[in-house]
């Protein structure tokens, strides 16, 4: 009888699709616990994993003098203290002006100047605006029964959003607690990745180019995209605090998002000058006005410094990748969206360059 013969019996088949399906539900449920007890903290992780990546060079650096423990300590504990303080009091001020907004409005303790006169002139929608405005500007309460139910939605997912703000806050700061414990396992972690990668790809080298790809891009991102906004946002927000803006968290979140989707600075920054230097002292306007102008155009001293280390990718994708990650985990989202969106575009981009039917890149002989 054939070497194989008991292989051809239905009864040996059976067993094996069996035990096949048994692996496989195993392996199912197992990934369904694992995923159920991550799912909540997926956020969280994957923003810990950018800043694991991104602050591994400067790890590198200290751990040649302070031992690799030490070194993830160093960089947990300065880069909570650096993110909290300005978390903190930006977040305070967002909420604060928030919850002020909403309140005032539902009881009627809502201030509105009269509408400007070249309101009215506007084609179409002119006339509308301008008796809804003065609705509201002479007759809040009046304005509030007419428009009140409509703006219900609005005015309960300002608060809702100002809520989640002290999540995102705490979200922040476990992050780069997490990031720290990742920094001192870099090393394992990364050859997980790539033999993760090798695995899927069927090439050590097509694993490893694609675990350097991707770490490039991250650093390219949240370096130079975000890293770069959140600067600049926070040299303009020192500004706003200074002289003592209304809603000046508000105005440094905006801030920050121009910047992270390459929208000048300038364009929100040159009325808020305006305002200063019509509300203001003349000397306290020019030094706010200095340090604005410094500020908003200091994007062009750090891109080609920061910039240059990673890889780019297209506008369109850093922008889709702020608004969706905003919309699905909020503030934590703005940080994590765009960088991750990045990688994804860019490893789809490596797969569509490899010719169709042929090994990508070919590992070592065996």
């Amino acid at each position: 009888m054939p070497a194989n013969a008991p292989t051809s019996d239905p009864a040996h088949r059976r067993s094996a699709l069996v035990d096949a399906a048994l692996r496989l539900g195993l392996l199912a449920l197992l990934l369904y616990a694992c995923g159920r007890i991550i799912f909540p903290f997926a956020g969280i992780l994957l923003w810990s994993v950018i800043l694991a990546v991104m602050l591994n060079p400067l790890h590198h650096r200290l751990a040649a003098r302070l031992g690799n423990r030490w070194s993830a300590l160093l960089i947990g504990l300065v880069s909570v203290a650096m993110i909290l303080v300005p978390m903190v009091t930006v977040v305070t001020s967002l909420g604060s002006s928030i919850f002020s907004l909403v309140w005032s409005w539902q009881n009627h303790g809502l201030t509105v100047p009269p509408p400007p006169p070249w309101l009215a002139d506007l084609p179409m929608v002119g006339q509308k605006l301008t008796e809804t405005w003065a609705l509201v500007a002479t007759n809040t309460p009046a304005a509030l029964a007419k428009y009140g139910q409509m703006l219900s939605g609005p005015a309960a997912s300002l608060m809702s959003f100002a809520g989640g703000l002290a999540v995102g806050e705490l979200s922040f700061v476990l992050s780069f607690a997490i990031a720290a414990v990742l920094i001192a396992y870099g090393t394992s972690a990364a050859e997980f990745a790539s033999r993760l990668l090798e695995r899927v790809t069927g090439s050590t080298a097509r694993g490893a180019m694609l675990v350097t790809l991707t770490a490039a891009t991250i650093r390219g991102v949240a370096v130079g995209v975000v890293g770069v906004a959140t600067i600049q946002a926070l040299l303009l927000g020192v500004g706003f605090f200074a002289i003592g803006l209304p809603a000046a968290g508000l105005l440094t979140l905006v801030t920050l998002l121009l910047a992270i989707v390459q929208v000048p600075a300038l364009l929100l920054t040159l009325p808020v000058m305006a305002y200063v230097f019509a509300t203001e002292a003349t000397t306290s306007a020019i030094i706010f006005a200095v340090w604005t102008l410094f500020a908003g155009l200091s994007d062009n001293i750090l891109k080609p410094l920061m910039l240059g280390r990673g890889l780019e990718a297209p506008m369109p994708v850093i922008l889709i990748g702020v608004i969706g990650g905003m919309l699905v985990d909020g503030l934590l989202g703005l940080f994590v969206g765009p960088v991750v969106l990045a990688v994804g575009y860019v490893l789809l981009n490596e797969w569509l360059r490899q010719p169709p039917g042929r090994p990508q890149i070919e590992g070592p002989a065996p």
